[in-house]
């Protein structure tokens, strides 16, 4: 079985006042509210995501044993 690589990310600041274009970035991550962490699998649309909204996140690798 492949072991798929995930990353831990974490939203650090608030959705209210960004861009449009952020916020769905945000929701499309799985990110509902500050502090929440979520896994997500390290594919380029979600790199994309993360790219672009990086002011607001706090992102890293999870180590799979």
């Amino acid at each position: 079985m492949v072991d798929k690589k995930t990353l831990k990310v974490t939203l650090t600041r608030s959705i209210h006042g960004r861009l449009k274009k952020h916020q769905a970035c945000v929701r499309g991550l799985g990110l509902r509210r500050m502090h929440q962490t979520v896994e997500v699998i390290d594919t380029p649309a979600n790199r994309g995501m993360i790219n672009k909204i990086a002011y607001m996140l706090k992102c890293e690798q999870v180590e799979d044993e």
